[in-house]
């Protein structure tokens, strides 16, 4: 018998688009939400876009509380200050807003509220016992999808290593994702996550459990992402590159959260985890080495992904499509605002080996990836995004 067995898991009411934040005020009021803890960060309120989600909810007779404390690639303790600031109010809705640091500590906040232990209980997939607080997830970058993902991530900065909880229960309510709040987005954050939202296209198209309905939001984000991503890095205030970008990150998003991700997203978590590198700058300066890596595991697919990037593969073998695809993504990288190299951001050479029996441990992501992946694999891999 041919063909799988097709299911979508997203979250329970998609707003996208222009004016999806107004939509947003309209669907709490319509859920009767009275009291509201907003999740995100400095870098939030100093745009001014906190002040805007608040406002939207206020116009709608929601009372809105602040936590303003996520950090960047939060560790346990931060997410742990959240939780205690929710459990000490009483909330019908929790906010998320920002990238995907306020929308996971959100999410995770939402679920600890309704599940008894800590949250080192729930490391893993489908652990949680109870759906929580309901929540919304406003994105204000174009990358990580988090809105749509029933993963949230953290860093135990104990064991150096980022760790997720993965459960349909971290999905929102509504995912909101308005173009208009990435209008102020810096360009090297447009660049680190826009690679971020390709790097979960490319690999949730080439993963061992893709299937035609996330091949096909797989495929658009590709197209979306490979057409935009320089403008939007370029000329932050072009909608139609932002509209692109915001679409694409969010149909990325919701092909990861069903096919799931590879190699890219297993090498990358050591080098949060023990140096702090951003989510996104890990992952688009292995996203090239993993697909020359992973080619022969797939070479229709990652022939296709060149085509998709609007590379001329005409005349083209279908391997020689698929190095086409390598190289597209090394031209983009050459072209935005982000560091090309893991010498760029002064990771220690002899940390590689470290980092590679690391990244092979994180069996979630090796097992989904097109191409088995040995330890001395990942170490040349890790060595070929080294640099001179």
């Amino acid at each position: 018998m041919n063909g799988k067995l097709l299911t979508l898991k997203s979250a329970n009411l998609l707003l996208a688009g222009y004016g999806a934040l107004d939509q947003m005020g309209v669907e709490a009021k319509t859920l009767d939400i009275k009291k509201a803890l907003m999740v995100t960060d400095q870098g939030i309120l100093q745009s001014g876009i906190g002040e805007k989600v608040k406002a939207v909810l206020e116009a709608n007779d929601v009372q809105v509380d602040l936590f303003d404390s996520v950090q960047s690639d939060p560790d346990i303790a931060c997410c742990q200050a959240c939780i205690d600031k929710a459990k000490s109010g009483v909330y019908d809705l929790i906010v998320g807003v920002g990238g995907g640091s306020p929308m996971d500590i959100a999410a995770i906040t939402s679920v600890m509220c309704t599940n008894e232990g800590t949250i080192q209980d729930y490391f893993g997939v489908n652990l949680l016992k109870k759906p929580g607080i309901p929540t919304f997830l406003v994105a204000t970058t174009s990358g990580t999808g988090a809105e749509v993902t029933p993963n949230a991530i953290l860093t135990d900065t104990e064991a150096k290593l980022k760790k997720g909880i993965v459960s349909p229960f971290i999905l929102p309510r509504a995912a909101v994702v308005d173009p208009m709040l990435t209008l102020s987005m810096p360009s090297r954050v447009t660049s680190f996550t826009g690679m971020d939202a390709l790097t979960h296209a490319i690999e949730s198209f080439t993963s061992m459990n893709a299937t035609p309905l996330t091949d096909m939001y797989a495929r658009e984000a590709i197209r979306l992402i490979g057409r935009s991503l320089r403008t939007a890095v370029a000329r932050g205030d072009k909608l139609d590159a932002r509209y692109d970008m915001s679409i694409g990150s969010l149909y990325a998003g919701i092909s990861l959260a069903n096919a799931g991700v590879g190699a890219v997203h297993a090498l990358a978590y050591p080098l949060g985890g023990e140096f702090n590198v951003p989510h996104g700058i890990a992952n688009g300066m292995l996203l090239p080495y993993v697909m020359e890596f992973n080619i022969l595991g797939d070479i229709p697919k990652f022939a296709e992904v060149a085509a998709l990037m609007g590379e001329n593969v005409e005349g083209l073998s279908q391997v020689e499509q698929a190095l086409c695809a390598v190289e597209a993504v090394k031209d983009l990288v050459d072209d935005i605002d982000m560091p090309k190299t893991l010498a760029d951001i002064d990771i220690p050479k002899e940390a590689l080996p470290r980092l590679a029996e690391a990244s092979i441990d994180v069996t979630r992501l090796m097992n989904n990836n097109p191409r088995t992946v040995k330890t001395e694999d990942a170490l040349q891999i890790f060595e070929n995004a080294y640099g001179d």
